[in-house]
């Protein structure tokens, strides 16, 4: 069943394309960037047992994340659904993790997960609320 007040295909575009713009700045390492494109509240999953809040701790995040994966990090999304309710859209993504062949073998995480990821619409601006590359994985 489809809400018709929404629509539907136009909020994925544009969420699948902030989402395709991150990917490329976090590959370029753009993070002062990157950071506008996540609220001001904003968390992301570090990993499993590690979590940080706000832009400005992300944007520290993803360069120790781009240290430790040797400055070879390249995510590239998989298979995509989007639950949207209002101004809030849950994405469940096939997330894949690329980066130099060393980085991958010494990394203790999978390249490949099922993330899932947080958007809300802030002054008719789409944001990350929250980031979780691993997804429910979480709960293992």
């Amino acid at each position: 069943m489809t809400n018709y007040d929404v629509d539907v295909s136009k909020i994925e575009k544009e969420v699948k394309n902030i989402i395709d713009i991150c990917d490329d700045l976090i590959q370029q390492e753009n993070f002062s960037e990157l950071k506008k494109y996540y609220a001001e509240d904003a968390v992301l999953v570090v990993k499993p047992d590690m979590f940080v809040q706000g832009r400005e701790n992300i944007a520290v995040a993803f360069k120790k994340i781009a240290s430790y994966f040797k400055n070879s990090l390249k995510p590239v999304e998989g298979e995509m659904q989007f639950l949207i309710a209002g101004d809030t859209v849950l994405v469940l993504a096939q997330t894949f993790i690329q980066a130099s062949t060393e980085a991958l073998e010494t990394s203790e995480y999978s390249s490949e997960r099922r993330a899932t990821y947080v958007f809300k619409k802030i002054d008719d601006s789409w944001v990350c609320a929250i980031d979780n590359s691993y997804g429910t994985s979480l709960l293992d």
